[in-house]
């Protein structure tokens, strides 16, 4: 049986490392990058091109913020989950379980109502870091949530 780990003190967040770095390094070239290219394109293109072609850089720039934002946060009242594009909000009773299987992108959480929700605010691709943060979420979840007994 695996060792138990014990439960972080309340409040904690756990954000994805390189993922955020990736997400905000891209969008920060693209912005840049496109403002570089309104200002040096060539005369045939009007102010209107120049400020769609920023524009367009600016809405490339908000989705890779939406995956940059991903994270898992517990509080005392429960958890939420911020995924790139919805926000779910639970209450500790209402959890059952989380599991992360080798090779998974991010630990799968189990709720009362029978959805399954991912949790991207753990990457698995960050292998030690994402086992840490799941068997300290694994460890809220027994002590606050409707986990079964293990």
């Amino acid at each position: 049986m695996p060792e138990l780990v014990k439960p972080p003190p309340l409040p904690v967040t756990w954000r994805p490392r390189r993922g955020r770095i990736v997400a905000y390094g891209f969008a920060v070239l693209i912005v840049a990058g496109a403002v570089v290219m309104a200002v040096h394109i060539a005369d045939p293109f009007q102010l209107a091109d120049r400020l769609a072609i920023v524009a367009f850089g600016c809405a490339v720039a908000y989705v890779l913020h939406l995956l940059g934002r991903v994270r898992v946060e517990a509080d005392e009242e429960g958890l939420t989950l911020v995924n790139a594009v919805r926000t779910h909000r639970y209450s500790w009773p209402e959890v059952l379980d989380v599991t992360l299987l080798v090779g998974d992108p991010w630990p799968r959480i189990d709720f009362t109502d029978g959805r399954t929700i991912g949790a991207m605010g753990i990457q698995g691709s960050e292998k030690a870091r994402a086992r840490q943060a799941t068997a300290e979420l694994a460890a809220l979840i027994r002590e606050r949530g409707e986990a079964r007994e293990k």
